[in-house]
C-alpha cells in the first residue's frame, strides 16, 4: 500500500511538472504560428522533416533549421540528445513507435488506433483494477447506505471513528481499495499529455489523413478557419468540412458512456452523490467542448481510448455473471 502511494504522487509530480516540453513557433506579436492549409500549431522543435512544401517555407521562414533533422522514417529516439526525462523517455519514444506502425499500415491515424489499443493493452492489469473497484462499490453501495443512515444523526467523534472502522469493514467484505480506483485516473492524464505532446511534434502526423479528416485539423480550425470568418463556416458545408462536427459528438458520446459505466456509487449521502454526478457531467461537457479546439490526431487518440474502456467493462461485467452462474448452478 505504501509503495501504491509513492507511485501515485510519483505520476501526479509528472504530470505537473513535466508536462509543456513542446514549444511553438511565434510571430513577431507573439503569437503561435499555425499552418495555414489545417490550422495545426506548429511546434517549433519537431522531432523529424516535415515533407508538405507550404510547412517547410513556413519553419525556414521562422529560421529552423530542418536540414539537420531526420525525415520521420528515419528518425530513432537517440535523435537530438537528451532532452530531459519526459522527453527522452516518454515523448520520443512514443513518438517513434507511432512513426514505424504508421509507416507499417501507411496510415498514420490507425496507427494512433493501433498504439493506443497496445498501450492500454499493457496497462490493462491496472485499468482491470479500477474498473473493478467501481463494480465492487456497486455493489457494497446498499450496505454503505445502511451504514449511512445508522450515522446520520451521530456526530461525536467516537461515532465518526466507529463510522470509519465499519466502512473499512465494508470495504475489506468488497474487496475495495479506494486508492486502486484512482490509479488509473492518475496514469492516463501523463498518458494524455504524451500523446498530445508526440502528435504535435510529428510532422508526418499531422500533415497525413484519416479517412475524410486532416490529422492536423481541428474542428473549429474546419470550420472557422484560422481568423474565425463566418463566410467560412458558410464555405465549410459546400467543401465537405460540416464532417468534423461529427468528431467531438463522438467525443461526447463515447465519454458519456465510458464515465456512465465506469462510475462506482459513493454510498454517501444524496448530495454528495448529486455533486459527483454533477462533477462528472461537467468534465464531459469540458471535454467535449476542449475537442473542438484539438487535433483530428488527438481526438481519435480520445475516441479509442474511450471505446477501449467501454468493451473493458463490459469485459469484466460478463465474467462476473458468468462467475456468478457458475457458483449459482454449483449450489
Amino acid at each position: 500500500m505504501h509503495k501504491k502511494k509513492i507511485f501515485v504522487v510519483f505520476l501526479l509530480v509528472m504530470t505537473l511538472s513535466l508536462t509543456g516540453c513542446t514549444q511553438y513557433l511565434k510571430d513577431e506579436d507573439g503569437k503561435v504560428v499555425r499552418e495555414t492549409t489545417n490550422g495545426q500549431n506548429l511546434a517549433s522543435n519537431i522531432l523529424c522533416q516535415p515533407e508538405n512544401k507550404d510547412v517547410i517555407k513556413t519553419y525556414e521562414k521562422y529560421d529552423v533549421d530542418i536540414e539537420k533533422l531526420p525525415t520521420c522514417q528515419e528518425f530513432t529516439p537517440a535523435d537530438g540528445g537528451y532532452e530531459g526525462i519526459w522527453s527522452t523517455v516518454f515523448i520520443k519514444p512514443l513518438s517513434w513507435l507511432i512513426i514505424q506502425i504508421g509507416t507499417l499500415v501507411k496510415n498514420y491515424g490507425l496507427a494512433i488506433i493501433l498504439v493506443t489499443i497496445l498501450i492500454r493493452l499493457l496497462i490493462f492489469p491496472i485499468s482491470k483494477k479500477s474498473a473493478m473497484q467501481s463494480e465492487n462499490m456497486k455493489k457494497a453501495s446498499k450496505d454503505l447506505e445502511k451504514l449511512q443512515n445508522k450515522y446520520r444523526n451521530r456526530t461525536s467523534q467516537q461515532d465518526q471513528m466507529m463510522q470509519a472502522q465499519e466502512m473499512m469493514q465494508i470495504y475489506k467484505k468488497y474487496n475495495i481499495n479506494p486508492m486502486s480506483g484512482c490509479l488509473f485516473a492518475f496514469i492516463q492524464m501523463p498518458l494524455f499529455f504524451a500523446f498530445l505532446e508526440s502528435l504535435y511534434r510529428i510532422p508526418a502526423v499531422f500533415e497525413g489523413k484519416f479517412l475524410a479528416f486532416s490529422l492536423g485539423t481541428s474542428p473549429f480550425s474546419a470550420l472557422f478557419g484560422t481568423s474565425f470568418s463566418w463566410d467560412h463556416l458558410m464555405n465549410a458545408f459546400g467543401n465537405g468540412n460540416w464532417i468534423y462536427i461529427l468528431l467531438p459528438i463522438i467525443v461526447g458520446l463515447t465519454t458519456f458512456f465510458s464515465f456512465k459505466m465506469n462510475s462506482g456509487v459513493s454510498g454517501t449521502n444524496p448530495d454528495q452523490e448529486k455533486q459527483m454526478r454533477l462533477i462528472m457531467n461537467i468534465m464531459m461537457v469540458f471535454i467535449t467542448v476542449a475537442s473542438f479546439t484539438m487535433s483530428t490526431s488527438i481526438i481519435i487518440y480520445w475516441i479509442t481510448g474511450s471505446l477501449f474502456t467501454i468493451c473493458q467493462t463490459l469485459f469484466i461485467r460478463r465474467k462476473k455473471n458468468v462467475r456468478i452462474n457458475k457458483k449459482r448452478s454449483e449450489s
